[in-house]
């Protein structure tokens, strides 16, 4: 397994496993302490594992905590995801930019996204399984949703959108999300 530094988010990394094939499939390492120690991460901060599955055009975000914000170790475990990351920290270099990737059960390759980035991804297949490790127990009163579709980070969503929850439909702009934020 290596970790590869993204360059547009200070902080984020893409863990890639390094498969053994053979006749019977694959076997590869999904998680591992000495990689994810080597970059400078704490392989014991995280306290939660989640999965959702979706359904092709599903999309899901995008979404951010408040306060310290929430680390998380996204991966796509079957299927295939259109992933993305938006640098949400005003003290970082790569202050709302924004990173898109292709996660996939053929890969495995996971996406570490730093506490105060936003994220949200559209599955691409029929099934899209996507496993996240969390380094804080999940608190609802400290959800915030951005608009999925806001014209400043002009995401290519790459399919039509066949389902989303009622609050990332509803959800306002970036622009509202930060005012709020600094006041």
């Amino acid at each position: 397994m290596k970790a590869i530094e993204v360059p547009a988010i200070t902080g984020a990394y893409l863990f890639e496993p390094t498969p053994y094939v053979d006749e019977r499939g694959f076997f590869c390492r999904t998680f591992d302490t000495d990689v994810v120690r080597s970059v400078g991460l704490d392989p014991d901060a995280f306290v939660q594992d989640s999965l959702s599955r979706s359904v092709r055009g599903v999309l899901r975000g995008l979404h951010l905590r408040s306060g310290a914000g929430e680390a998380k170790l996204v991966r796509c475990s079957y299927g295939k995801i259109f992933d993305v990351v938006v640098d949400l920290r005003p003290d970082s270099p790569t202050y709302r930019n924004r990173a898109v990737f292709e996660l996939s059960g053929e890969t495995q390759t996971s996406l570490y996204i730093p506490a105060g980035c936003a994220h949200g991804f559209q599955a691409l297949t029929e099934t899209a399984d996507t496993s996240y490790r969390i380094d804080r127990p999940h608190d609802p009163a400290e959800d915030v949703t951005i608009a999925f579709d806001d014209p400043e980070l002009a995401i290519p969503w790459p399919l039509p959108i066949t389902s989303m929850s009622q609050r990332d439909r509803e959800a306002p702009s970036l622009a509202e999300v930060l005012k709020h934020r600094e006041s």
